[in-house]
């Protein structure tokens, strides 16, 4: 099923969130780089961007500049890392959000991208958002365009609804290969287009995976971690980051699910990417349902 090759990622992958490397109180460039460099050297070969993922007003594309200068200046192979970006979102600069998702603006977008990525095609480039004001068919006509055109090489869809996931799928047809929608332990509402991507053989990206869980804390049992939520204190008991349990639980949801964690720190990634290698048992699944 393609969710188990979208790109070099299998499944039990973990990806790189690097939109807190460009936003507000983002790092100096020179810790942003580490961070993306820490996860390569952790074996992350997912970035996920977009052109939206800026602070200041006149930035747009900052994150996918920032991820083309950290991986040219990468002392290893980076053949196998996919980088997925996203077009239709704005950000004028002062904090808010706006969507654009016409096609002329998506083909403009996604062209821009790859010339700031400096790549010949996308990877991924996924549609960051619905248009309330444009049909969704002409949205994702539009990626059917910049498939057709060789601009990108897979498509995905983000912030959607099962609807949208089933049109978006009989028009791309093989061309859809990912969904990106808000999913955590305190945000669930997206079970269904989980379960419906799981079907149709598409990647699940959850995005903001750690919502609910603390930042506060990457210590074992006798700090932070043995408090709070059933997460925290299954990481107490496995001298882990509740970070890692989260990351772990979502990983055990579906076979499809590559959870995007934000970081702007090395240890952040370094510890997020560690939960590859954490495997909750059945009973410790059961508890974090209860």
């Amino acid at each position: 099923m393609r969710y188990r090759t979208i790109g070099h990622n299998t499944v039990g992958a973990i990806g790189l969130g690097a939109m807190p490397l460009s936003i507000e109180h983002r790092p100096d460039e020179a810790r942003a780089v580490a961070t993306i460099h820490a996860a390569l050297d952790a074996g992350v070969t997912l970035i996920d961007t977009a052109d939206s993922y800026h602070w200041h007003a006149g930035e747009a594309g900052h994150n996918e500049e920032l991820i083309a200068r950290a991986l040219a200046g990468y002392g290893g192979d980076t053949s196998d890392v996919l980088v997925a970006t996203k077009g239709g979102r704005g950000r004028p600069g002062d904090g808010s959000w706006t969507v654009t998702a016409t096609p002329a603006h998506l083909k403009h977008a996604a062209e821009a991208s790859a010339k700031r990525l400096g790549v010949d095609a996308i990877g991924l480039y996924q549609l960051h958002k619905p248009d309330p004001a444009v049909p969704w068919a002409e949205s994702v006509g539009a990626l059917r365009g910049l498939l057709d055109t060789g601009t990108i090489r897979a498509a995905g869809i983000s912030n959607v609804t099962c609807d949208q996931i089933r049109e978006a799928h009989r028009i791309l047809g093989d061309g859809l290969v990912s969904v990106q929608n808000q999913y955590s332990p305190v945000m669930r509402d997206s079970e269904p287009e989980l379960r419906l991507s799981t079907r149709l053989g598409l990647a699940f990206l959850p995005w903001s995976p750690l919502g609910g869980i603390s930042r506060s804390s990457l210590d074992g049992p006798s700090g932070p971690a043995s408090t709070g939520t059933a997460f925290h204190r299954i990481a107490a008991e496995r001298d882990v980051s509740p970070q890692q349990v989260a990351l772990a639980w979502l990983l055990a949801r579906s076979p499809a699910v590559i959870p995007v964690p934000g970081a702007s720190r090395p240890a952040s990634v370094t510890d997020s990417a560690g939960a590859t290698e954490l495997t909750l048992s059945a009973e410790e699944l059961a508890r974090l349902e209860a």
